[in-house]
């Protein structure tokens, strides 16, 4: 018989919580929030990609399912629950969908679902038998259309005492592909009237709203509350979970937990990193989700986490690059909100607003239609449960929001840069741009850089509009400096008492033998302005000025690597002045 491994395997990427525990894999017992959920017989609940949702679903397909009640004590076993169940477990038939599983090609998305869907409903008929025989199972799967299938088991269930559990992970996965690649006519088309799409809900709500109906319990997650709101008018046949404090920590780490979790390998000789250099990194780049208001943890992302564990074991340094691709979210499934008729809209200057500003206060709606995102609130609410912004605090009862962390500021830049190309406003020679900001970091020859992005603002005609304030021409810079892998780029960054406009902090750990950091202060005189070389001189050394006082700041005197401090005045598109502190 083989012998047990020295460590448990890092699960990244598995979300088969029944598969995670028979193989003694690395697992953070979620199982107490089994309880408080039990309270509420229908939940939704709303979190960013990569966050844990769909192992959280297969726990509940586990624990629930009559199915698997045989492997209770070897999958549940030493967890939370399993020394102290509920009633509940492994009573109901579980219907499980998983709509990250549809195609979502247009012109078959329809017979893709239902296909989808009726191999789903007839595993689930065929697992139990006993509950179902065969006459049963010809009458529910008579109908042509999965919504009249479904009516039919909810009203076989209902008719023959069947408790019956319903769990749909990312029920909005292909309703936010078909918003963001085929616009809007045809999501509504998807959502309201008599859709494929629209119809289902439709059967589940009638199965979950009315007495004997058929569905005991209903969870569902996905990570916009739009497409449900779209398709129920509004989620009101059960609890809204997304924005309760009670399980801010149902998924995803807590900083206790994610300690834990180095220890764990720490322990057994095999974690790479020094522990305390690792937890600063990853509370710096993975941590400050908080998604609901008196909350009091903040949340590491989960999918980050194990990333960063699966370089560091056995013995590896980490990961080279902080940020894993799979957290991405696709920039086209953010266009349309960002971009209309190629041009770039209020939406746009908001979240430009938010990343560099450092916050944006705002209350967070629990749902809302998609004809009502150009309100600033439902557009800054659904950036929260995308995981772009998050709360840092509260302003007189108002939420503050913020970048949660380094990997999405840095995802974050990179989707207000594709915005200005996506209409058509700017761009920049990418590869050109790389070289000149690796000699800024090991030459300090940081004049070119600046000088590529302010000669290609003025030449290129279409940037010219939006180029009216400090802040935008802040952002821009931003959004290109963040394109290195260099430096970690900061915005209003406190050094010495004061907030420096752009801080390239240098990453010589990652890069060895870089010499130089920057911190950036960026004035700005506006075109109709006359300004002749004495006030741009006045200026520009006042900009010197506060760059002398952040570079005294002991954290960048005391840095290993040289910084220089550049002042940038603008005068509308034109750089009338560049020099260094």
């Amino acid at each position: 018989m083989p012998s047990p491994p020295a460590y448990p395997r890092v699960p990244y990427g598995e979300a088969d919580f029944r598969r995670i525990r028979l193989n003694g894999w690395l697992y953070v017992d979620k199982t107490r929030f089994l309880r408080p959920l039990e309270e509420e017989r229908y939940a939704f609940l709303i979190r960013p990609r990569r966050f844990g949702k769909s192992c959280w679903v297969s726990l509940l397909e586990n624990y629930y399912d009559r199915w698997w009640k045989d492997e209770f004590e070897a999958v549940f076993g030493g967890t939370d629950i399993g020394r102290d169940p509920t009633p509940e477990h492994h009573r109901y038939v579980v219907l499980r969908f998983d709509f990250s599983a549809v195609n979502d090609k247009l012109e078959t998305l329809e017979r893709e679902f239902e296909t989808y869907c009726f191999i789903e409903l007839r595993g689930a008929l065929e697992r139990n038998p006993d509950l179902f025989p065969e006459a049963a199972l010809q009458r529910i799967l008579a109908p042509v259309s999965i919504a009249g299938k479904l009516s039919q088991l909810f009203r076989y269930c209902s008719d023959h005492d069947i408790p019956l559990y319903v769990l749909i992970d990312e029920y909005d996965n292909f309703a936010n592909t078909v918003l963001a690649y085929h616009g809007e006519d045809a999501y509504e088309e998807l959502t309201h009237g008599g859709g494929f799409y629209r119809n289902f809900f439709a059967a589940l709500k009638a199965g979950a709203a009315k007495s004997g109906g058929g569905v005991e319990r209903l969870f569902i997650t996905g990570v916009s509350p739009i497409a449900m709101d779209d398709v129920t008018s509004g989620f009101n046949i059960g609890a809204n979970l997304s924005l309760s404090p009670a399980f801010n920590e149902v998924v995803g780490f807590t900083e206790a937990e994610t300690r834990a979790l180095v220890d764990i390998y720490h322990r057994r000789g095999v974690f790479g990193p020094d522990p305390d250099e690792a937890m600063a990194l990853m509370r710096e780049w993975y941590n400050g989700y908080r998604f609901a208001e008196g909350a009091v943890a903040d949340m590491y992302n989960t999918d980050m986490v194990l990333f960063y564990l699966k370089y560091a074991v056995p013995n590896q340094p980490g990961p080279r690059d902080l940020i894993d691709v799979n957290v991405r979210i696709d920039y086209g499934k953010l266009r349309h909100l960002l971009v209309t008729g190629q041009r770039l809209n209020g939406n746009f200057d908001q979240l430009r607003r938010a990343v560099s500003e450092g916050r944006a206060d705002s209350r967070i709606e629990a749902s809302f239609p998609v004809q009502e995102l150009n309100r600033r609130e439902n557009f800054l609410s659904l950036m929260h449960y995308f995981g772009l912004l998050s709360i840092r605090g509260e302003s007189r009862g108002v939420p503050r929001l913020a970048v949660p962390n380094q990997t999405v500021r840095r995802l974050t830049y990179g989707h207000l840069r594709d915005a200005f190309q996506d209409a058509k406003l700017f761009s920049v020679d990418f590869y050109a741009f790389e070289t000149l900001m690796s000699n800024m970091a090991y030459d300090g020859e940081w004049r070119a850089a600046v000088e590529h992005l302010a000669d290609a603002m003025a030449r290129q005609t279409g940037i010219r509009d939006y180029i009216d304030g400090e802040r935008v021409a802040q952002t821009f810079l931003a959004a290109h400096f963040a394109l290195t892998d260099h430096y970690v780029m900061h915005s209003e960054w406190e050094l010495n008492k004061g907030y420096a406009d752009l801080y390239l902090e240098p990453r010589p750990q990652r890069f060895p033998g870089m010499a130089y950091g920057y911190v950036l202060e960026v004035k700005y005189l506006r075109r109709g302005e006359r300004a002749g070389d004495e006030r741009i001189a006045k200026v520009g050394e006042a900009a010197m000025a506060q760059l002398r006082r952040y570079l005294a700041d002991p954290a960048i005197e005391g840095h290993p690597v040289q910084h220089v401090g550049i002042a940038l005045v603008f005068r509308g598109w034109e750089l009338v002045f560049c020099d260094a502190a």
